[in-house]
């Protein structure tokens, strides 16, 4: 008598064929009945990532999805096909008396596929979640008031967990980005701190720091902290003024850490906290900032590059604040506004408001070829852009 056959009705059909042999395709069962598959491009290097499940989708309903890995985040296309693109689900054996050749039962067609185009994290919504509640001097003096744990109290405050379903950024993006705001987590929630209290903890740390004759390229990080504490400030905070204001110079095990405090950054706070009046004349504001500016530490206008911009106005020049921070990261808007403050900009003070743009695949000349019109009266003039 003879034996029933096996043959294979699916993919393992396609992929056991044989050269110079033919596969008979038809339509599956249950072809038809759904449409819940996709068809995803991804590099080699991805592979990784896919198959150690460190692959998500990001983005809420009124928004474009994107791809993220665990440091870059992919916009996502749809590219459709002319060709018919066949889905085979795995084979099923089936048993046969007539020796049935195998045949590839087919699920679905696709009509294309996802495209994967790397892109700059969308960060823009983070600084607008995180300033909508700053971490204030009024909220740190109730902080031990047990009332003010309330529900209430955390409405509108964001955990990593909310950072992640809400911003279409990969990890370690979003993590540079918090830094990059000076964010700092406080009881679970990421915040950033209001700029003037963060401008009292600094204030208090450079007043002990002359009561206590140290050394602002020698900070112990215990004495400092403990010393502000003492003065009234949450110790999460007085660690943050060191980590904001200063670096790490020292981390000898067992022992307290040392901190040398940044120059520029200290000097950029007190220059926006002079021009927090507004427009004034460069003398005038130079006078101010000098007079605020620490023992030993050396202040000039290149350290504010990207902070604030000068005019001449008649015979005087005047200075305000104009920061870069405070623009957008997407590079269409960021141009739209600086085209918006002034019509013309000369290169030298354009490249200090474009350096931290980032879209892979395309340089600083690219973003200005792309985004401004270039002109150069004279081989010998500064060139200068204008908006596209």
């Amino acid at each position: 008598m003879e034996q029933p056959h096996s043959i294979l009705t699916g993919a393992e059909a396609v992929l056991n064929i044989q050269p110079n042999s033919s596969l008979s395709v038809t339509y599956d069962t249950l072809f038809g009945s759904s449409h819940n598959h996709m068809l995803l491009e991804l590099h080699d290097e991805m592979l990784p990532d896919l198959l150690h499940q460190s692959i998500t989708l990001r983005g809420e309903p009124n928004e474009d999805v994107v791809l993220c890995t665990l440091s870059k985040t992919y916009a996502v296309k749809f590219v459709g096909t002319s060709n018919s693109v066949f889905l085979i689900p795995p084979s099923r054996h089936q048993f046969t008396q007539n020796g049935q050749q195998s045949v590839a039962s087919v699920i679905e067609i696709s009509p294309g596929n996802m495209e994967l185009i790397e892109t700059a994290p969308r960060l823009d919504r983070l600084k607008t979640l995180l300033a909508q509640n700053p971490y204030s001097s009024m909220e740190a003096l109730q902080a031990d008031d047990m009332e003010d744990d309330s529900k209430e109290s955390k409405m509108g405050l964001c955990t990593w967990h909310d950072l992640v379903n809400k911003i279409q950024a990969s990890d370690d993006e979003l993590r540079n980005g918090l830094e990059a705001l000076s964010a700092v987590e406080i009881d679970g929630f990421w915040r950033i701190v209001d700029e003037k209290y963060m401008g009292e903890i600094l204030t208090m740390l450079l007043q002990n720091s002359i009561l206590n004759d140290w050394s602002l390229d020698k900070l112990d990080e215990d004495e400092v902290v403990t010393s502000l504490v003492t003065d009234g400030f949450p110790h999460k905070l007085a660690y943050h003024c060191l980590h904001v204001y200063g670096s790490k110079v020292d981390e000898a095990r067992g022992k307290s850490c040392v901190w040398t405090l940044d120059e520029r950054r200290v000097c950029v706070h007190f220059a926006r906290q002079v021009l927090g009046v507004g427009k004034m004349k460069l003398e005038r504001f130079m006078e101010m900032w000098l007079k605020k500016i620490p023992d030993g530490m050396n202040a000039n206008l290149e350290m504010l590059k990207g902070e604030v911009l000068t005019e001449k106005v008649g015979i005087e020049m005047w200075v305000r604040g104009f920061s870069v921070a405070s623009l957008p990261s997407n590079p269409a808007e960021r141009f739209s506004v600086l085209f918006r403050e002034r019509p013309k900009w000369e290169s030298k003070d354009l490249q200090h408001y474009i350096r931290d743009l980032k879209v892979p695949g395309l340089s600083s000349e690219g973003l200005l070829l792309k985004y401004t019109r270039r002109t150069q009266p004279t081989q010998d003039a500064a060139p200068v852009f204008t908006a596209r």
